[in-house]
């Protein structure tokens, strides 16, 4: 007996597990002819659903190679899972156990909508790249399917729901099913009344008073309704909740872990959003590349969550920018817990549904122009690197968005952004670049005054035009507009350094960390500088000691060392910094570095001269 498992990977294996080595055109043939009535196709018609993009005789040239590769692997054998003929082809389904059984399978509905739900927690044929038309539509088709078998399930099993355990398999199968289509208000309506069992402090509710709505379908929900690979409903905004990991607390996990399932049944409520399933989000939780899987799978607001002694802590995260645009701690303490667990559920949903009304213009105009969005998300992922290559080719990613869409506020803040790093990476003073910089942070915040983005990058900008007051005034205002955007505060911390006032700083940039844990280099950057014009010279080194790159640190962490008295250390450092530019002057470099008050010039002039530069 073999066994064809199509959701996951695409694959057929013996009765050892071991992989039979047919093609993977041999596969997906299998596959397609399950789901076909008597399993059984011409071959003609199978030529064309492999190959619908080729002529008619290379399909059928295609389709007589890839039998004879069959045959090859099957040898003398008998037992073959192919019954194949002049003219047809059949899958001989009596020699296989296929994965897909399960979906008609025949078992009390509560077992059934488990087995369903497991099995979908894997896309059906995930690992095809559909290669034809014809092979796309039938994998959304057989999605679209199992969907409605879902569904169907969890509709027989909710009567029979009893246990904890029951309750939370109806939720997660619902909750999936609302993503797929987040105009089934059948399903809403379903998971708002169904007992609270996994959440702390609630009774449960008697089995009736959930079910007794939902014994039968109320209404018409048939395949024809819905176009296969189609939504009922215009395309949402996606969110995805990703359940909690601590510190060191693992004894709350559990709780907060519940918590952020109430927040998610809250969710479903709303009509202009689209939540991400429980297991989506899990998988999202556990991957090391958050930001690719984030980005393949469509989603603009990110909720996450930690715990700690001090709490819960959640941010909720604009991930086409990356910005932290709602952040805040909950109590989660036994004794509060239960009777504030509705309340800090409702206060989450109310701070999302603002935050996501306030961005969903910007989403939109956003989605019209998908080349100019694709070229900006390849500059900002190479912008944050302050070497030369990765600006300028960020900088060309940025102006080939504006050819897309000349009136594209991000594209003008990053091209911005480029022209302020340049000019700090070089340390010749071009003031050309600073010009650059102030016209495209103008043009962003003329084309969307709501931004904080196009005021950071004016108040960069003025910052080493030298008008640190300016500076400081537009930074305020971009704080004011996204109080918890972490790049945001750290340019304002940074200001601060320049503007004299070097402990206010520290204090910022600290927010900002706390803000954006896993700090970028340039984070850890201002603080060296905050902590050296503190005349906290360890604390300096610390902060450069934790950066991954230290290349642009080098001249703070070489007069750090020298104001320390370590010579040796400080030698090391200038040495680094002169590889990097050679024709470093310190006093034409603070001739153009503004500062508010001379003593920060005085005070790094020495730190320099004492490192040898």
């Amino acid at each position: 007996m073999l066994h064809l498992q199509t959701f996951g990977d695409l694959r057929m294996s013996d009765e050892t597990g071991e992989a039979v080595r047919y093609p993977a055109k041999a596969v997906l043939m299998a596959a397609y002819l399950f789901t076909c009535r008597e399993h059984e196709l011409s071959r003609h018609e199978l030529a064309e659903f492999l190959w619908a993009d080729a002529e008619a005789e290379l399909a059928g040239l295609n389709l007589r190679k890839l039998i004879s590769r069959i045959r090859q692997v099957d040898g003398a054998n008998d037992n073959v899972p192919f019954s194949i003929t002049p003219t047809a082809i059949k899958l001989r389904v009596e020699l296989l156990s296929v994965d897909l059984e399960i979906i008609d399978a025949d078992t009390p509905a509560l077992d059934k909508l488990k087995a369903i739900a497991d099995l979908l927690r894997r896309d059906f044929a995930g690992s095809i790249r559909p290669a034809t038309r014809l092979i796309e539509a039938w994998i959304e088709r057989e999605r679209h399917h199992h969907h409605l078998k879902l569904r169907e399930a969890l509709l027989a099993a909710l009567p029979q729901a009893e246990s904890a355990e029951d309750f939370r398999a109806l939720s997660a199968a619902g909750l999936y099913l609302l993503e797929k289509d987040s105009g089934d208000e059948q399903i809403r309506a379903m998971l708002r009344e169904l007992p609270g069992t996994n959440r702390v402090g609630d009774n449960l509710e008697p089995r009736s008073s959930a079910t007794k709505h939902f014994a039968r379908p109320q209404g018409p929900y048939e395949a024809s309704t819905v176009g296969a690979g189609e939504s009922s409903t215009p395309a949402l905004p996606r969110m995805v909740l990703l359940p909690p990991t601590s510190d060191g607390n693992e004894a709350g996990l559990p709780l907060a872990g519940a918590l952020i399932e109430d927040v998610t049944i809250e969710l479903c409520a709303l009509r202009n959003i689209s939540i991400v399933a429980p297991h989506t989000a899990e998988q999202i939780r556990r991957d090391s590349d958050k930001s690719t899987v984030v980005g393949r799978y469509s989603i603009s607001y990110l909720l996450d969550t930690r715990l700690s002694g001090e709490g819960l802590y959640a941010q909720l995260i604009y991930f086409p920018t990356d910005e932290i645009i709602w952040a805040t701690r909950f109590s989660m303490t036994a004794d509060t817990l239960p009777t504030q667990r509705r309340l800090i559920a409702q206060q989450l949903t109310a701070s999302v549904v603002t935050e996501l009304a306030k961005k969903e213009q910007q989403r939109l105009s956003w989605e019209a122009s998908p080349q100019a969005y694709h070229s900006y998300l390849i500059g900002a992922s190479l912008v944050g690197k302050l070497t030369l290559p990765h600006i300028r080719r960020a900088r060309a990613a940025f102006k080939e968005a504006l050819r897309y869409n000349g009136d594209f506020s991000p594209a003008f803040t990053g091209l911005s952004r480029t022209y302020t790093s340049e000019w700090l990476v070089t340390a010749q003073g071009n003031e050309e670049l600073l010009r650059m910089a102030e016209q495209s942070a103008a043009r962003a915040i003329e084309r969307d005054e709501g931004s904080p983005g196009g005021f950071r990058e004016l108040g960069v900008t003025k910052l080493y035009l030298g008008d640190v007051d300016g500076s400081v005034e537009a930074l305020q205002l971009a704080e004011e507009l996204s109080p918890h955007f972490a790049d945001v505060i750290y340019s304002h911390a940074d200001t601060l350094v320049h503007a004299s006032r070097p402990a206010d700083a520290l204090a910022k940039i600290q927010k900002a960390m706390a803000l954006n844990p896993i700090s970028p280099d340039s984070y850890l950057w201002c603080a060296a500088g905050a902590s050296y014009f503190l005349e906290r010279y360890e604390e300096a080194m610390d902060y450069v000691g934790a950066m991954k790159d230290k290349a642009p640190a080098h001249r703070i962490a070489a007069a750090s060392c020298a104001m320390l008295g370590d010579r040796k250390r400080a030698q090391l450092y200038r040495q680094r910094a002169e590889a990097v530019n050679p024709v470093f002057d310190v006093e034409k470099w603070l001739a153009v570095v503004p500062f508010k008050e001379s003593w920060q010039k005085d005070l790094y002039r020495e730190g320099l001269l004492k490192a040898g530069f």
